[in-house]
C-alpha cells in the first residue's frame, strides 16, 4: 500500500496479520488470530504542532489526529471532515469535551466526557464509529440494488453504557442492523430505558435471562459460528475496535490546549498528568498513544476500583485474575447495574469498571514488548514478530493459568509512562461528598461526580500529593444521573442537595416511553439467538427491498 504511511497500515498484536488498511480493521474488529489491531507505527506530531493546533476546535483537532492514522486514499480529506462534523454535531456543548477546574490551588481539573447522546464517554467514539460504518457501506453499495447490497449486522453485549452509545451511534443508519444483548434485570433502569425506547427499526435489544458473561458468550459464539457467517456480515462495536481508541485520542489534545489557552497551564514550565478511571484500558490507551505521538504528558495514572488487576500489575509485574465469590463479591447497588457482570468480579459502586481482565491491555503489552525485546533486532519486522511472540506467550498463560508475571525490565518500561491507584467504594463515596463541598467549583451549587469520575478525582488528589505543583486532569466518564443511587447514597445528608437539580430534562419521562425488547432464553442457546438475528435482518431487508 504505497498510498499509506506506516501509521496508516495495521497489524495484529499476535502476529497473524500485517499491512491491513484502516477500513479492514474497522470492519473486522478482531483479528483472525484473536489479536487486536494497532498501527504499524505510532506517528510523530508535525513540526510546530503546539502553535498550529493551539486554537483549533475539537473537530479540527480530530481531523489533524485522524489524518495521521487514515490514508486519504481510503477516506478523502473532505469526506473525513464530513464524518467528523456529523459525529460531533450531536453533542450538547460546542467544545464537545470541556475541561473544567475543580480545585485551582491543588491544580485538579476535570475532563468532562459526558456531553454526548447517552451522557457517557463512549459517545465520543461510537458516534464516530457509526458514521464510519455508514461511509464504508455507502461506498461499497454504490450502484447496487436490492439483495446485492452489502448489509452489516452489528452485534454487541453490554452491561450498560456501551449498548446505549452503540445504539445511538447506529440508529437509522442505512444497510446496518444492530443487536445489543444485555442481562435481564441487571442493568440500571436509565440504561435499559436509553436502549429499549429507541424506535428505529434497525435497532434490536435482546434481553437475555442470564449475566453479562452469558451475553458475551453469545457474541463470541456468533462470530465463530459458520452458519450465521455465511448469510450475515458481522461487525463489533466493543472497545477492541481500533476506531474507538483512535476517536478517544483527540480529547487528550483538546484538554491540553484548553488549559494552555486559559492561562492555567504554561507548557514551557508546567507538567501535566491525566488520571483515568480504568476498566478495559481503552480510554487510557488512547492517552498513551497521544503521549507516544508527542503530547507532553508526564504520567498517565491508572485509577481502578477494587477490581484491581491493573493496579496489582503496576505494583508487582504480575497480571493475574483474582476471582472473588459469595459474600466477598457482594457490593455496589443493584439499581445502578451492579449485577450485570461476570462471575468472579467484586461488585462495586462503579460497575462499568468491574472487570476480571482488561481487554485492551494487550495493545500496551505489544508496544512494551517491542521496545524491550524487539527494537534491537536486525529488522523492524523481526522486532514486530518478537513482540507478537511475547504477547501470545503472555495471553496463553492468562488463558491456561489465570495470569502471568513479566520480567523486571518490562515492568520498568511500563512504569515510565504509567502509575496506578486503587480506590475503594468507601473512598468513592467520600470523594463525591468532599468535592460537592468544595468552594468555587463550576455551577451554581456543589459539583456532583458520578462514582467512576470520583475514582479518577481520588487518584488525582493522591497524584497531586505525590508530585506537588503538577496539573492533574481526571477524566469524568459519565453524568451523575446515570448512577443516581450511588450519588444519592453519598449526598443524601448534604444540605441543599436535591437530585432533581442535576437530572437532565432528557431523562425525565424516559422510563415511561414505549419499549421494544426481544426476550432471549439462555436455554435456547446459540441456535435460538441465531434464529432471532437472521429473522429480524431478513424482515428489515424485505421491508427495505420488497
Amino acid at each position: 500500500m504505497d498510498s499509506h504511511t506506516a501509521s496508516q497500515r495495521y497489524l495484529s498484536t499476535r502476529g497473524g496479520s500485517y499491512g491491513l488498511s484502516f477500513e479492514e480493521v474497522v470492519l473486522k474488529g478482531l483479528a483472525s488470530d484473536n489479536g487486536l489491531f494497532i498501527p504499524e507505527v505510532i506517528p510523530s506530531l508535525p513540526p510546530n504542532w503546539q502553535n498550529d493546533w493551539l486554537k483549533l476546535s475539537f473537530e479540527e483537532l480530530a481531523f489533524q489526529v485522524f489524518s495521521l492514522f487514515i490514508s486519504p486514499a481510503e477516506i478523502p480529506l473532505i469526506a473525513l471532515k464530513d464524518i467528523i462534523r456529523k459525529s460531533y454535531s450531536t453533542f450538547r456543548v460546542p467544545s464537545i469535551t470541556p475541561t473544567v477546574t475543580l480545585n485551582a490551588d491543588k491544580r485538579i481539573h476535570l475532563l468532562e466526557l459526558f456531553h454526548g447522546a447517552t451522557w457517557a464517554f463512549k459517545d465520543v467514539a461510537l458516534q464516530f464509529l457509526g458514521n464510519l460504518f455508514e461511509f464504508f457501506l455507502i461506498r461499497r453499495n454504490e450502484g447496487k440494488t436490492g439483495k446485492d447490497r452489502e448489509h452489516l449486522t452489528v452485534i454487541g453485549a453490554t452491561s450498560g453504557d456501551t449498548g446505549s452509545a452503540a445504539i445511538y451511534g447506529l440508529r437509522s443508519k442505512k444497510d446496518v442492523s444492530v443487536f445489543i444483548m444485555y442481562p435481564t434485570g441487571k442493568v440500571s433502569s436509565v440504561q435499559e430505558a436509553q436502549m429499549t425506547t429507541v424506535p428505529d427499526e434497525n435497532v434490536h435489544c435482546l434481553s437475555v435471562d442470564g449475566t453479562f458473561d452469558d451475553c458475551q458468550d453469545f457474541v463470541k459464539a456468533l462470530f465463530a459460528d459458520p452458519l450465521i457467517n455465511t448469510t450475515q456480515r458481522l461487525a463489533a462495536v466493543n472497545s477492541i475496535n481500533w476506531a474507538r481508541i483512535l476517536a478517544q485520542i483527540t480529547y487528550y489534545f483538546a484538554s491540553y490546549f484548553s488549559l494552555v489557552r486559559s492561562g492555567t497551564f504554561d507548557p514551557s514550565s508546567d507538567h501535566i498528568r491525566f488520571v483515568v478511571p480504568t476498566g478495559n484500558f481503552g480510554d487510557i490507551l488512547a492517552g498513551y498513544i497521544a503521549k507516544r505521538m508527542g503530547l507532553p504528558i508526564s504520567k498517565l495514572i491508572v485509577a481502578t476500583n477494587e477490581n484491581d488487576i491493573l493496579h496489582r500489575f503496576w505494583r508487582t509485574g504480575a497480571y493475574e485474575k483474582q476471582d472473588v465469590h459469595g459474600s466477598a463479591a457482594e457490593g455496589g447497588l443493584v439499581e445502578d447495574g451492579v449485577k450485570a457482570h461476570v462471575e468472579g468480579v467484586k461488585e462495586t459502586l462503579s460497575p462499568a469498571m468491574d472487570i476480571l481482565v482488561s481487554s485492551n491491555f494487550e495493545r500496551l503489552l505489544w508496544f512494551i514488548a517491542y521496545d524491550v525485546y524487539g527494537s534491537n533486532l536486525g529488522s523492524v519486522q523481526e522486532g514486530r514478530q518478537q513482540a507478537a511472540l511475547k504477547v501470545k506467550e503472555w495471553q496463553t498463560s492468562l488463558k491456561t493459568e489465570g495470569g502471568f508475571k513479566v520480567e523486571k525490565k518490562v515492568l520498568d518500561a511500563a512504569t515510565v509512562d504509567f502509575a496506578s491507584e486503587r480506590v475503594s467504594d468507601e473512598e468513592t463515596i467520600a470523594a463525591i461528598r468532599d468535592v460537592y463541598r468544595w468552594p468555587n467549583t463550576p455551577g451554581s451549587k456543589g459539583y456532583i461526580l458520578d462514582p467512576h469520575s470520583a475514582i479518577g478525582v481520588t487518584a488525582a488528589l493522591r497524584s497531586a500529593k505525590a508530585a506537588p505543583g503538577v496539573h492533574n486532569v481526571a477524566l469524568a466518564t459519565a453524568h451523575p444521573a446515570k448512577f443516581s443511587h450511588a450519588v444519592e447514597l453519598a449526598l443524601k445528608e448534604e444540605k441543599g442537595f436535591h437530585f432533581k437539580d442535576v437530572l437532565p430534562p432528557q431523562f425525565i419521562g424516559l422510563e415511561d416511553l414505549p419499549r421494544r425488547i426481544t426476550h432471549v432464553q439462555k436455554s435456547g442457546g446459540l441456535k435460538g439467538v441465531r434464529r432471532i438475528i437472521v429473522d429480524e435482518v431478513e424482515g428489515e431487508l424485505t421491508r427495505a427491498h420488497p
